[in-house]
């Protein structure tokens, strides 16, 4: 009972006196704890408090996220809080337009997807990978591995051993190019049903597809299962740069009987094809593809410009790389389909060429052409020495021809080969190649590319088509040596656009290096004419799309299918079909979309030409939609090219 008490006693008292039991530290040391706590919360707060990079970063984006953000809803205010669709297939709806005849796309090069199948051990992981399309990253670690297994065979023309790259097949071989077109053909009623867009390997002869792939067999099919399935309406073919010269080859091939052609018979293009919209249509050729086998171009290298823009120039990777980009053109044989064609009725001679009148002075600003050229740069007034493709020095792009030392161009690569740099300087700067004898320096300078191609198309003008040598598969992309099929309800349509500067003759110099076989010339790009010609950077520059030159896109609707000629012996209905590239847009939105753009790959978003693809497709003929529609010299320029019809 005492122990009881005296235990009650010492509870009641308080307890920091009694420091022997030890209380008095323990909650001495429980307040100190916690002071260094908040001290070290206190320096936590002042360290975040300083002031990053990183932080500055997060705030411009803050910013530029908030200012957006209040853009837009200012937009929509003014708007009424509604965005309107002024697409075409929107606009087309309203008016009652609705889907009609099924619609097949035929991609071109930049336009048309490769996947890898098959590779060598430095593919690892890119099965099914594009190494052709929109998805690029993965050249920047490996652009060699990339340039090897895009080559094909020299011999042969086809895969390399241990390599296959196929098409990608589908509507979604390149949405970036395509989508535009396909999503306002939605919006009045299409579909995957009544839509295929072709699969083809455009780095094959177009014959070739059909020997490894079958292609052309596997077309020829889906447009007749298209033509059933969807009502027997005739089908409409939009076909995009190359494309548009696969699809000419296809139109023999069809009607040809085998082994050579697919046996469709005369009527079958008739009976099946209602209009053929070729957009950017490289018909004639075109001057710029003469440049990855002739010598290096530098930064505008072909079509590596358009998918991986400075990426392969000599500058970023070496001019060893350089080399092996030109080395990979060079097995590519439909590079050679669009090689100049006509020789120089078509692309001039040393002293004439079928533009000769043309000037900036007929650009305005109205239609879309710069008046300014002189501040570009472009200024064309003299354009006599146009026909000559390739010219060695400035001088030698100029000169009248009389006063030019023409030497046998034979004699031009033996000197290479066997005297001094020096002395090839001397009779490369008074040389001058128009669009026949080119053919001669591209045989010397790449005979593995040529000869081979050479077996698969041609590039002359036939003098008597009902020779049976025409019959031959080599002649059937060539417009000027073959004959459309017997389809006399079926349009062709060229659609293209005009206002930009494109490339026409080049002034070319000795490469400067001698480490590499391959490039032995070089544009030059210090070629430069303040007034007079439109000479910049090495480049004479015409009208065109920035790729194609109008001659090349229009002669043949404009003059050589017009009517009933040897050529379109059942007067097939032909349109032209320009668009203006317009450098100023009242919106920003639409010039960052390319919505006016006459530009080679981003005319398939120009709002005019798939407004006039929708109302085909829909029932529409070229009458219906205004007929010819011009802004360049292609009449004119038909009408210098003096031509049998």
């Amino acid at each position: 009972m005492i122990s009881l008490l005296r235990t009650r006693r010492l509870c009641s008292e308080d307890p920091a006196k009694f420091s022997s039991l030890g209380f008095q530290s323990f909650e001495a040391s429980k307040a100190n704890k916690k002071h260094e706590t908040i001290e070290k919360q206190r320096k936590r707060k002042r360290q975040s408090k300083k002031w990053r990079y990183i932080d500055n970063c997060y705030w411009m984006i803050g910013y530029m996220c908030t200012t957006w953000w209040l853009l837009c809803f200012l937009y929509r205010c003014l708007c009424g809080f509604q965005v309107v669709d002024q697409s075409p297939g929107f606009r087309l709806k309203l008016e009652g337009v609705k889907a009609l005849h099924p619609v097949v796309f035929v991609p071109g090069i930049v336009t048309g997807g490769l996947e890898l199948w098959e590779g060598g051990p430095c593919a690892q992981g890119l099965f099914r990978k594009k190494l052709w399309g929109n998805s690029f990253a993965h050249i920047l670690k490996r652009p060699l591995c990339w340039l090897e297994h895009l080559s094909l065979n020299n011999e042969t023309g086809l895969d390399p051993p241990g390599i296959r790259v196929r098409a990608v097949p589908g509507l979604a071989v390149d949405s970036l190019f395509w989508n535009g077109l396909i999503e306002n053909l939605a919006k009045v009623g299409y579909e995957s049903k009544n839509l295929h867009m072709v699969s083809y390997d455009w780095r094959l002869s177009f014959q070739n597809t059909e020997i490894r792939d079958q292609a052309l067999s596997r077309l020829k099919s889906q447009i007749e299962l298209m033509y059933v399935t969807n009502g027997f309406r005739k089908v409409v073919v939009v076909p995009h740069s190359m494309g548009v010269l696969y699809f000419l080859h296809f139109l023999k091939w069809v009607e040809t009987p085998p082994p050579m052609g697919g046996g469709g018979g005369t009527g079958w293009c008739d009976n099946h094809i209602r209009a053929i919209m070729n957009i950017g249509p490289p018909f004639l050729g075109v001057p710029k593809m003469v440049k990855p086998i002739f010598s290096a171009k530098g930064k505008d290298d072909a079509f590596v410009r358009v998918m991986a823009s400075g990426i392969l120039n000599s500058g970023n990777l070496g001019l060893q790389t350089l080399e092996h980009v030109i080395q990979v053109y060079r097995t590519w044989d439909s590079i050679i389909s669009l090689m100049p064609k006509g020789g120089e009725t078509i692309w001039g001679k040393l002293d004439w060429p079928p533009e000769e009148g043309n000037n900036c002075d007929h650009f305005s600003s109205d239609n879309g052409y710069d008046r300014g050229c002189k501040k570009k740069g472009f200024l064309l007034k003299d354009l006599t020495k146009f026909g000559r493709i390739i010219s060695f020095g400035k001088a030698a792009s100029q000169l009248l021809s009389s006063l030019l030392a023409m030497l046998d161009s034979k004699e031009l690569w033996t000197l290479y080969n066997e005297t001094s740099r020096e002395s090839i300087k001397r009779v490369a700067e008074t040389k001058a190649h128009t669009a026949i004898t080119v053919y001669d320096q591209l045989r010397s300078v790449a005979p593995k590319a040529i000869k081979p191609a050479e077996v698969h198309f041609s590039h002359g003008i036939a003098e008597h088509l009902d020779d049976p040598k025409y019959t031959h598969h080599k002649y059937w992309s060539n417009p000027l040596e073959t004959q459309l099929p017997e389809a006399p309800n079926m349009e062709i349509y060229c659609l293209y656009g005009v206002g930009i500067p494109t490339e026409r003759p080049y002034v070319d110099q000795l490469s400067a290096s001698e480490k590499c076989s391959t490039i032995r010339f070089q544009i030059n790009s210090s070629a430069e004419e303040d007034e007079g010609r439109c000479l910049k950077g090495g480049v004479y520059f015409g009208d065109g799309d920035e790729s194609v030159p109008v001659i090349s896109a229009g002669f043949m609707c404009a003059k050589g299918w017009r009517g009933k000629t040897r050529f379109n012996p059942s007067a097939i209905s032909t349109y032209v079909r320009e668009y203006i590239h317009k450098q100023a847009s009242p919106s920003l939105l639409q010039r960052m979309r390319g919505l006016e753009s006459g530009d080679h790959i981003d005319i398939m978003r120009n709002y005019e030409l798939i407004e006039d693809v929708v109302r085909v497709a829909a029932g529409a003929t070229g009458s219906d939609i205004g007929g010819d529609r011009i802004f360049s010299d292609i009449i004119g320029i038909s009408k210098r090219i003096e031509m049998r019809l």
